[in-house]
C-alpha cells in the first residue's frame, strides 16, 4: 500500500514539474489580425519558445553557499542561447500597452541603421530581400533610424496593414517574451514558423 501510494505521488510531482517547465519554456500564442499575412493569419495558434532568448541582465549575480558570482559585465545583457536575428518572428508586449502582445518580424538589431524609401527597407544602406512581405510598401518614405542598444527595430510582413516600428519605434528587449516556434491550429496549418534570415539585394537603378 505504502508503495503505491508513493509511485502516486512521485508521478503527481513528476507531472507537475513537467507541467512547470513547460509553461516557463513555452506559450500559446493567437495571432490576431492581418498584419504577418502572408506567413501568419489571423486566428491561427501558435507556441512561443521562451527559452530561446532567455537572458541574464547587467550586474546580476548568483550566490551559492560563500560564493557570489556576476554573470555578465557591468552594462550588457547576456543571452543564454543568443538574442533576437535579423528575420525572426517575435512576440513581444507591445511597448505603448504592456497589456497587449504583438507579433512581428526582427528587421533591425542594435546598431544597425534603417530606412525605408522607394518602397523597400533598407539596414546599414543595404536594401532587404523580403520574400515573406504581401506586396511592396506603399507608405511614405521613412527617416534613417539607428536602433539603440537593448532595442529590435520590428514591421509585420503585411507592411501596408501593419502597425509596427514604422509608427511607433523600438521594442525594448525587456519585452520581448519570445520567437514563434509552431503553428499548431488548425490542424491544416500544422508546422514550424518560418523564421527566415534576412538576406540582402541591390539597390533599384
Amino acid at each position: 500500500m505504502k508503495a503505491a501510494l508513493r509511485e502516486i505521488l512521485e508521478t503527481l510531482l513528476l507531472t507537475l514539474l513537467i507541467f512547470v517547465i513547460v509553461r516557463v519554456v513555452v506559450q500559446n500564442f493567437k495571432v490576431e489580425g492581418q498584419s504577418m499575412e502572408p506567413t501568419l493569419s489571423s486566428g491561427q495558434y501558435l507556441l512561443i519558445n521562451k527559452a530561446i532568448y532567455w537572458r541574464v541582465e547587467p550586474d546580476e549575480s548568483i550566490t551559492l553557499g560563500p560564493f557570489n558570482m556576476r554573470l555578465t559585465d557591468q552594462d550588457k545583457t547576456w543571452y543564454l542561447f543568443g538574442s533576437p536575428q535579423r528575420g525572426d518572428v517575435i512576440v513581444f508586449r507591445f511597448p505603448r500597452d504592456t497589456t497587449r502582445d504583438f507579433i512581428k518580424r526582427v528587421i533591425g538589431i542594435p546598431g544597425d541603421s534603417v530606412e525605408i524609401r522607394d518602397n523597400r527597407v533598407y539596414v546599414n544602406g543595404q536594401p532587404l530581400q523580403e520574400p515573406y512581405t504581401k506586396e511592396a510598401i506603399a507608405y511614405s518614405p521613412q527617416p534613417v533610424v539607428t536602433v539603440p542598444s537593448g532595442h529590435f527595430y520590428v514591421l509585420g510582413d503585411n507592411r501596408n496593414n501593419s502597425s509596427d516600428s514604422h509608427s511607433w519605434g523600438v521594442v525594448p528587449e525587456e519585452n520581448i517574451i519570445g520567437k514563434a516556434w509552431i503553428r499548431y491550429w488548425p490542424l491544416n496549418d500544422w508546422g514550424l514558423v518560418p523564421n527566415t534570415a534576412i538576406a540582402f539585394g541591390n539597390a533599384s537603378p
